[in-house]
């Protein structure tokens, strides 16, 4: 099994220099101006599932939960009500003219949480955020958030310890992606990146494979004999995939083969697959 040693210099700047420094808050405008911790969203979590597994979790202080006057409040609802006597957090009912304009997803299932954001790491501690080799996923610009939400559900499931998002052109952890990622970001780690070619050079620096997935690649990822070790699979755009400097900073390419007539796969299909792959490789579905 291929291993690479952490790199970098005894001088100059640390790996996850770019990718960790705190925000100062801006009391004359009300934003944080530098580009961390308090940017990845996640602070507004909508639908049975996500909210169930916010309170299950228990990573993060929940404000308030609103529902949806006459939502059934058996089953899960139940469940979540109870979460939340036990854990003190007030529970509002309100009605539905006033629910629909709190409500950030059109499929919230009359359960809204008000929550702390979700905190980026440094792509330090996002690789040694887990005793098994890192096992991360990038993503280049992904700009749907149910896209997003599906790509981090599948994520969670398969065994993907840390998620990298760019600060800039992309979706965050909108109250749609919460929804649709049904609580895996409760248990995903996230580090946010300034470049993501910058970020790959940083991995690679921390001893991180990166695999990129292309459809114009010669190896299938089934042939790739890097899964595992320490490595992050990386994940272009809907319809534009990995942009070129990122496809230059991989490591490998790698494909998805298809027997179809259909172009390519869709991004969340792509990284439900690819996910699985190393899930496989690593002996984990035994």
């Amino acid at each position: 099994m291929p291993v690479r040693q952490p790199g970098g210099h005894s001088n100059g700047p640390r790996p996850n220099q770019r990718s960790g420094h705190r925000r100062q808050f801006d009391q004359r405008t009300n934003e944080y101006h530098t580009s961390r911790a308090h940017n990845l969203g996640g602070d507004q979590v909508e639908g049975h599932r996500a909210v169930y597994e916010l309170l299950k979790a228990n990573r993060r202080k929940v404000q308030t939960i609103y529902f949806e006057e006459g939502i059934d409040r058996s089953g899960i609802v139940k469940q979540i009500a109870d979460f939340a006597f036990n854990h003190r957090v007030p529970i509002q009912s309100i009605s539905s003219s006033r629910f629909s304009h709190i409500a950030g997803s059109e499929l919230h299932q009359g359960v809204v949480a008000m929550a702390a954001p979700i905190r980026a790491l440094d792509l330090e501690e996002i690789v040694a955020s887990n005793s098994k080799a890192a096992n991360l996923l990038v993503l280049d610009h992904i700009t749907d958030p149910r896209n997003l939400g599906a790509i981090l559900r599948s994520a969670e499931c398969a065994g993907v310890t840390g998620v990298i998002i760019p600060e800039h052109r992309a979706c965050r952890l909108t109250p749609s992606a919460t929804k649709t990622a049904a609580g895996a970001i409760e248990y995903l780690n996230f580090s946010l990146a300034s470049s993501i070619p910058g970020a790959l050079s940083d991995l690679k620096a921390l001893g991180v494979w990166s695999v990129g997935l292309d459809m114009d690649a010669e190896a299938n990822l089934s042939q790739i004999n890097l899964l595992t070790s320490p490595v992050a699979l990386v994940l272009g755009a809907e319809g534009k995939g990995l942009s070129k400097l990122t496809k230059a900073r991989c490591d490998l390419l790698a494909k998805i083969p298809q027997f179809g007539r259909v172009e390519s796969l869709n991004v969340s299909a792509a990284a439900t697959l690819a996910v699985y792959e190393v899930a496989r490789a690593r002996g984990t579905l035994i």
